[in-house]
């Protein structure tokens, strides 16, 4: 067997916070007494550390993780990648978590539910998350899947006395299983009619492959449905506003923010990295994707009257936007639109996650009293109650609903712009119209802030912490709807260094 420390450099974050999990878990199990905080501080420890391990390596030269375990014959080749694309996308979900977590404490530790396992199964769902950004292989990237998956049905169950956690959790078990068989099958039928696992060489064997062209579309289509379920997009998305509204706020928090960015990297690295073959076929199917989420995400999300469901089909729409950026990138003859494309969905991904970790946020600090602000009703008169937050709030609704100058506002033009470049103008006005429409419901809230009076006079009380943090949110969403140019840049150079291209 060859044997090369160097072969485990591109996965160093990923053994870190593996070895972290399991250390969490000793130091837990025999401090008892200062459990619940410890593996806050601990899981909070590990995030910033495997932050700056992948910045770190963001300065290193590209490479994959070859002969992982590897004997003579070569097996386990190139399982792992490390470029600017997983360097960033992990970034951005080391502190996507990182704040999921700290708006979450305290409502955790009101309803006694801030016990290690919560951390530790956060962490675990980072940890897939990670594998999922950094594959470059069929087999790892259904191990990352469910690695993350399998927290997170956990963590939407967490309240166990809950009887609307357990049902939402075993919702999300079920449809979820169903999902990965889908998408398990799907690769069987890619790894049939290739011969390999390998995402280079399954690109290479689809652009060269004639007589298995039926297998070939047969797994395209089973694929296409498994990232659609994670992505939580139409028709696929049924299990999106049950679970956003049954699992405990800290814990949506998490499922709506930082498994979107590692959907986009999965979605990224099985069609584009793996599949460009046959891109005109999975095109086809994310147009329709995207089209009927967009509509029915906002349509529906207009007659919600609890905040955290409005937001579930709020999300739904955003994911069709994202995939208009995704199905754009490969039209013949239209040199450096690829770039272009991908960079706007990857900007639109992490941009999302921002945007929906204040929006909950924001749910998350209302709640503090004793009682859920899960209607909208509760966000009446909140200017009133405290001006500051009410103001973080609209910054929040306005650029969830595209409106200028906020992050969500770019976000959307970038992605419209990459869709009429490679000709889907109808798909694009389309778009437009149900933003427009969609608008009412985010402004709804706005109004129900500004000119109701509050059913509860008491200025909003917080943590200090909390406080300072959210109000970082509101004003990054701000500030990068003013100044978009460095995270832009930063997505553009990530997907440039791909070479998708060429």
């Amino acid at each position: 067997m060859n044997f090369d420390a160097n072969y485990f450099y591109p996965v160093t974050a990923e053994i870190f916070v593996a070895l972290m999990v399991l250390a969490i878990m000793l130091a837990t199990a025999f401090a008892r007494g200062i459990a619940r905080g410890l593996a806050y501080a601990l899981t909070q420890l590990t995030l910033v550390v495997a932050a700056l391990m992948t910045l770190a390596a963001l300065h290193g030269e590209p490479g994959t993780a070859t002969n992982l375990f590897a004997d003579e014959t070569g097996s386990f080749i190139n399982m792992f990648v490390q470029d600017r694309l997983g360097g960033v996308l992990k970034f951005a979900v080391y502190c996507t978590m990182m704040v999921a977590l700290l708006y979450g404490r305290d409502y955790l530790a009101a309803r006694r539910l801030d016990r290690p396992e919560f951390f530790l199964l956060a962490l675990l769902a980072t940890l897939g998350m990670m594998v999922m950004i950094t594959a470059n292989h069929l087999l790892v990237l259904y191990i990352g899947l469910e690695m993350m998956s399998l927290a997170l049905y956990a963590l939407v169950a967490f309240d166990r006395d809950s009887t609307r956690s357990t049902e939402a959790g075993m919702k999300y078990f079920v449809l979820g299983a169903v999902a990965s068989g889908l998408l398990l099958y799907g690769m069987s039928m890619i790894y049939g009619a290739t011969g390999t696992l390998d995402l280079p060489a399954v690109s290479q064997a689809v652009a060269s492959q004639t007589d298995k062209r039926e297998v070939l579309l047969f797994g395209l289509v089973f694929l296409v449905a498994g990232v659609s379920f994670k992505l939580g997009v139409v028709p696929f998305h049924m299990w999106v506003p049950d679970v956003y509204q049954g699992a405990p706020t800290a814990v949506t928090l998490i499922v709506s923010s930082a498994p979107k960015i590692a959907a986009f990297a999965f979605a990224l690295r099985l069609l584009v990295g793996g599949l460009s073959g046959l891109a005109a076929h999975w095109q086809t199917m994310l147009m329709l994707v995207a089209a009927a989420s967009i509509v029915l995400g906002n349509v529906a999300a207009l007659a919600q009257r609890n905040i955290k469901r409005m937001l579930a089909y709020s999300g739904i729409s955003h994911m069709g936007f994202m995939l208009l950026g995704l199905l754009s990138g490969i039209v013949e003859g239209k040199s450096g639109l690829t770039n272009d494309a991908y960079a706007s969905a990857m900007f639109y991904a992490i941009s999302y996650a921002l945007m929906t970790l204040a929006a909950f946020g924001m749910v998350v600090l209302l709640s503090r009293s004793g009682f859920e602000a899960e209607d909208i009703e509760d966000f009446k008169g909140l200017n009133r109650r405290s001006p500051w937050f009410a103001l973080m709030m609209l910054f929040v609704m306005f650029s969830m609903a595209g409106i200028p100058f906020f992050v969500g506002f770019f976000a959307k033009f970038a992605v419209l712009e990459a869709a009429v470049a490679a000709g889907y103008l109808w798909l694009a006005v389309l778009a437009v119209v149900m933003s427009v429409i969609g608008a009412f419901y985010y402004l709804r809230v706005v109004k129900l802030m500004y000119f109701e009076e509050p059913d509860v006079n008491a200025p909003l009380a917080a943590p200090p912490e909390l406080q300072v943090l959210l109000s970082v949110n509101g004003l990054a969403i701000a500030v990068l709807g003013l100044m978009p140019g460095g995270l832009l840049h930063a997505c553009g150079a990530a997907i440039e260094a791909l070479h998708l291209g060429s």
